[in-house]
């Protein structure tokens, strides 16, 4: 036989239907719970306190909450008993007050109204979200006039604390996900929907990545930057860089861009740190297409894979003493990190069979372990 706790967990369940009907504006239906369970208990005594139990939370004891209909079942082991045929709500008080959820439905219609009254096109979005309505109970004002400020300017080019909306200057940085839906629906025309950043993909500025190099050459460093060799700018000034060097060499790690300026003389060279996966962030500089690019990360699993991605971007990338007999020499039996990539990497030949090995052994050596006399050695015949 059903139990209270079950009665009560498939009320729940239909809540969010009920929520729904409301932005729907339909009216309250009787709403019937299913027992889905038959009588078993061969006891007498087990089933008094079974029906006792069911009927001790019903509306008929409590003065709330569901309505049980009783009905003359023949049983088994017990003759003739009346048995619960039907549990149902007969008006919206009784389901909520079982709920527990009064105070928090008139909430939620005071907010669907305070929204639809603002912008009635939200409407579809609300009877999708209302479990979103109610977690944001407090803050419909000042979501509401976030909005209302894109409405009206749907391309700010401001820093979100440099928005003029009269609310706290963290409150969209701490409401990002329910504003970005919001603005998707009243402002599609004007989002840039291929873009996963809040910043990029509603036309507001934001703290660009910063590309960190070190020119190799000193002549271009006193030329260009007056004497400055390490330098760190945004990605799209970056972008827009014009010297004259025809050679770019990317390291993986921090450690070992600060020793790049330690290497032989490099003409019209210069060194940039990757950070790893931020290579990303490169992706876009096109005065590359046609300069010789290097690509010099760690001996694993990862170095390769950022390898790979990097010359998706530019094809014409050679990586640099990441290859085996590097690898044979100054290995130490460092473990790597595992990788779940399975798909076929852009490395050639030699490069995929030591991405393999590397694999199968969860094997690394950090190019910062490859001594500075045989980097220097190579970079002497570059």
């Amino acid at each position: 036989m059903i139990t209270p706790k079950e009665i009560k967990d498939k009320t729940e369940r239909k809540y969010i239907s009920f929520l729904q009907s409301l932005v729907e504006q339909e009216p309250f239906k009787k709403l019937v719970i299913r027992g889905d369970k038959s009588y078993t208990k061969s006891s007498l005594q087990e089933f008094e306190k079974e029906i006792q139990h069911i009927v001790s939370q019903s509306k008929e004891k409590k003065g709330f909450g569901y309505t049980l209909e009783f009905q003359q079942v023949k049983t088994k082991h017990l003759g003739t008993q009346d048995l619960p045929t039907s549990i149902y709500f007969d008006t919206e008080k009784d389901f909520l007050k079982f709920l527990g959820k009064e105070n928090e439905v008139d909430s939620f219609k005071l907010n669907v109204e305070i929204i639809l009254r603002e912008f009635p096109e939200l409407r579809e979005w609300i009877i999708k979200n209302p479990k979103k309505v109610i977690g944001n109970v407090n803050k419909w004002q000042n979501i509401l006039q976030v909005c209302q400020y894109f409405k009206q300017n749907p391309k700010p080019n401001f820093y979100i604390r440099e928005l003029p909306i009269k609310v706290h200057t963290k409150f969209v940085e701490r409401n990002k996900s329910i504003i970005r839906e919001l603005l998707d629906v009243l402002i599609s025309e004007y989002v840039k929907s291929e873009e996963k950043e809040f910043e990029n993909r509603f036309n507001l500025k934001y703290a660009e990545p910063q590309i960190r190099f070190k020119v190799l050459d000193k002549k271009i460093s006193d030329r260009f930057f007056s004497g400055i060799d390490d330098i760190a700018i945004p990605v799209s000034q970056f972008e827009k860089l014009d010297l004259p060097i025809s050679k770019v060499l990317v390291v993986e790690n921090k450690t070992t861009l600060y020793t790049t300026l330690t290497l032989p003389k490099m003409n019209d060279t210069i060194a940039i740190f990757g950070s790893g996966f931020s290579v990303f962030n490169l992706k876009n500089v096109r005065w590359f297409d046609k300069l010789k690019l290097l690509y010099w990360g760690d001996i694993d699993v990862q170095g390769f894979e950022i390898l790979s991605q990097f010359r998706t971007y530019f094809p014409q990338t050679k990586s640099v003493l990441m290859d085996k007999q590097a690898f044979d020499t100054f290995f130490e039996n460092d473990n790597g990190t595992p990788t779940n990539i399975s798909m076929k990497l852009n490395l050639t030949n030699e490069e995929q069979e030591l991405y393999e090995i590397l694999k199968t052994n969860n094997w690394r050596l950090e190019q910062e372990k490859i001594p500075l006399e045989y980097v220097n050695k190579y970079f002497d015949n570059e």
